[in-house]
């Protein structure tokens, strides 16, 4: 096995093991990151001309965000769970903007807007996480 073969399968188990070990609360967390890794990563091929690597991490990153859309829970947030549902279709429909203007502003308006949801979700008290 070379070297980069066994880096890759060391990240498999460490990514494996820390979404079994997360909690609910943990794993949306790990998704907002995930989906600011996405776009940030997006941005430097946007800046170098990659188009082809660009396209891959918007497109990674609006399946994050439509991952999160989906997970929300209507019965329960209420007005709320709508807000951010209308609010993370307005983001993968900037993404998919960006992406066609290749406009790295953009990409800094989602990443600014996930940052503003990642804030509250982080402040949600201990006790009231599962």
């Amino acid at each position: 096995m070379n070297a980069s073969r066994a880096l890759n399968a060391y990240k498999n188990v460490g990514v494996h093991s820390s979404i079994e070990d997360a909690s609910p609360h943990h794993l949306i967390a790990m998704l907002f990151d995930g989906a600011l890794d996405r776009i940030a990563s997006a941005k430097g091929a946007m800046e170098r001309g990659d188009t082809g690597v660009q396209g891959v991490l918007l497109g990674k990153a609006i399946t994050i965000i439509d991952n999160m859309r989906a997970s929300l829970d209507h019965q329960q947030g209420g007005e709320l769970s709508d807000k951010l549902a209308d609010l993370y279709d307005y983001m993968e429909r900037r993404l998919l903007e960006a992406g066609t203007k290749t406009d790295p502003e953009i990409l800094d308006e989602v990443s600014g807007l996930l940052h503003e949801v990642k804030s509250g979700w982080d402040q949600i008290p201990e006790d009231l996480r599962r």
